[in-house]
């Protein structure tokens, strides 16, 4: 049943348009059975599954379109990367389209050197059978690791990647957007920036407080607090930090399907926060 008073949103979910295990249309449905009144499509630097999902959507389900961008901050050496949740924008914007394109074709061309390496060490994977596990859309590690669970080397995405598989051995680094152009342009597509899980020291290194800072004074409009990787400590920081800065809070599940153990609506985004981003919004409307 609908929460009129207290709506359920989860503003971070992913679908086979890039690393989710769910199509499109099965991730709003998905969305809907979990009880949510609320969700945002967000797969990693494209807008592919956008269609899929508005002609799936149930009724009763507001969907919030959106991407995750592959960024990277260069004020330290070497530069640290971070993903960058964009909400509601231009899919038609000059800018961001071939930024998005870009990124996309970088993402191809590393999956396909990684599977390269696999291959030259006897790793019984293939790219077309890599490049199918994306049906058509962004590729990238996660599909690589489906490979590798399928050869029966490894038992789950988490334990591929670890050091010995894609987390080092046979990592391969990619293209990433300035962070700092990303919010712009993100901004002049009419869309809202949000830093996706910010402290999550469990991905490796973070960024400092002081670069969140400036990337507000940037155009930055919030701060993911409530996610699988951060603690409750993190989660508290990150919530001072975006109400000293002025910055709106989320909360999301970063939903990938059976790639993550985490369940759809584990974490969300306050109604008002939520109510903020849509009016900051002039790319396209929510959904429903």
């Amino acid at each position: 049943m609908t929460r009129i008073d207290r709506p359920s949103i989860d503003l971070h979910c992913h679908s086979t348009a890039s690393d989710g295990t769910l199509t499109p249309a099965e991730l709003v449905a998905a969305g809907a059975r979990a009880g949510l009144d609320v969700m945002a499509i967000t797969d990693h630097d494209t807008t592919g599954g956008w269609a899929a999902a508005e002609a799936a959507r149930p009724p009763g389900l507001a969907l919030v379109r959106g991407a995750e961008l592959s960024c990277r901050w260069y004020g330290v050496e070497p530069a640290i990367p971070l993903h960058l949740l964009a909400y509601l924008f231009d899919p038609e914007d000059p800018a961001l389209a071939a930024d998005l394109i870009r990124l996309r074709s970088d993402r191809e061309q590393r999956a396909e050197k990684i599977v390269g390496l696999l291959r030259a060490d006897g790793v019984d994977i293939s790219w077309p059978e890599v490049s199918g596990y994306a049906a058509g859309g962004s590729v990238g590690r996660p599909h690589i690791a489906q490979a590798l669970i399928r050869a029966g080397l490894v038992r789950t995405t988490s334990e591929a990647f670890a050091s010995r598989w894609l987390g080092a051995r046979y990592f391969v680094p990619k293209a990433d957007l300035d962070v700092f152009e990303a919010v712009r342009t993100v901004r002049a597509a009419g869309g809202v920036p949000v830093f996706a899980h910010p402290n999550a020291t469990v991905r490796g290194r973070i960024v400092p407080d002081k670069l969140i800072v400036e990337l507000a004074a940037a155009g930055l409009f919030g701060l993911e607090a409530d996610h699988e990787d951060h603690t409750v400590a993190q989660r508290v920081h990150v919530r001072a930090l975006a109400e000293e800065l002025g910055l709106v809070v989320t909360g999301s599940s970063d939903f990938h399907g059976t790639h993550k153990t985490v369940r759809l609506g584990a974490f969300t985004t306050d109604p008002s926060a939520y109510e903020q981003i849509v009016a900051a919004a002039s790319g396209v409307p929510v959904l429903g």
